[in-house]
């Protein structure tokens, strides 16, 4: 259907239903009624699943203030109880210091002023803290980085031994678990891929996360979910141990503060 479909359907304008579906708009429990009458939402604890997201959405994010392209993700990982991260070229958000983020947002094209970045890593150290909340539990963290991100120098090298300090500090959280995915581990099945798996509370469904130059993807059917849990099990597997990506971060990191 299309939204002009939904809005005649609803007899409202087809501006307020692209703005329920955008999140730019609070949706009532009369919308949820009559959304899911419209869509043919018959199970009862699904509607009272969809009412209850509802009004828990009318409450302001702490994010939404920041205008962010990605604050559909934020929210996300926000919810999540599980969270599979697969990263080639850079540290996870998560376990990135503030100086490493930095370089990375001076490095972007277009390249964003400085106010701009100094709020980026706002919400950045923001999304961190879910690591280490207490009221909900925080999500357990899995991580699968290529040696790659180890001996990429992003900001010099003072800022990589501090970045990869950071990586060995977090993982020594019951909750985390970081692993190198050696370069003598030769091909894998995500040589050209980055992704996020993050999974929630039933009924919510798992969600993959796919970001790249043109856009962010969320893939949500079944099939798709699982050849990427596949896959991010198959990098658990080949990666080195999580004693032995400690230890050579370490070393790495060691040869840093050389320079």
């Amino acid at each position: 259907m299309t939204v002009e479909d939904v809005a005649k359907d609803l007899l409202c304008s087809a501006s307020k239903v692209s703005r329920m579906e955008t999140g730019q708009r609070a949706v009532t429990p009369r919308d949820i009624r009559d959304l899911c009458a419209l869509y043919q939402v018959t199970d009862p604890d699904q509607r009272e699943h969809l009412a209850t997201l509802a009004k828990d959405g009318r409450g302001s994010a702490w994010w939404q203030p920041y205008d962010l392209p990605y604050a559909t993700y934020v929210g996300l990982e926000a919810e999540a109880t599980h969270i599979s991260d697969y990263e080639p070229g850079v540290v996870p958000g998560l376990l990135q210091t503030p100086d490493y983020a930095r370089a990375i947002h001076e490095g972007g094209i277009p390249r964003l002023n400085e106010k701009v970045i100094d709020q980026r890593i706002q919400v950045l150290q923001n999304r961190q803290a879910i690591l280490t909340r207490a009221d909900p539990p925080p999500p357990q963290f899995r991580a699968v980085i290529d040696e790659a991100v180890l001996h990429r120098v992003i900001g010099g090298p003072a800022v990589m031994s501090a970045a990869l300090h950071r990586v060995i500090q977090a993982s020594e959280l019951p909750n985390v678990t970081v692993q190198v995915l050696a370069y003598d581990a030769g091909a894998h099945p995500a040589l050209d891929s980055t992704f996020i798996l993050l999974e929630f509370t039933d009924p919510v469904p798992t969600v993959v996360y796919v970001e790249g130059l043109v856009g962010q993807l969320y893939l949500e059917r079944h099939q798709d979910v699982e050849r990427y849990e596949q896959i991010f099990k198959r990098l658990q597997t080949i990666s080195c141990s999580e004693q032995e990506s400690v230890d050579l971060m370490t070393k790495v990191g060691t040869a840093y503060k050389r320079f």
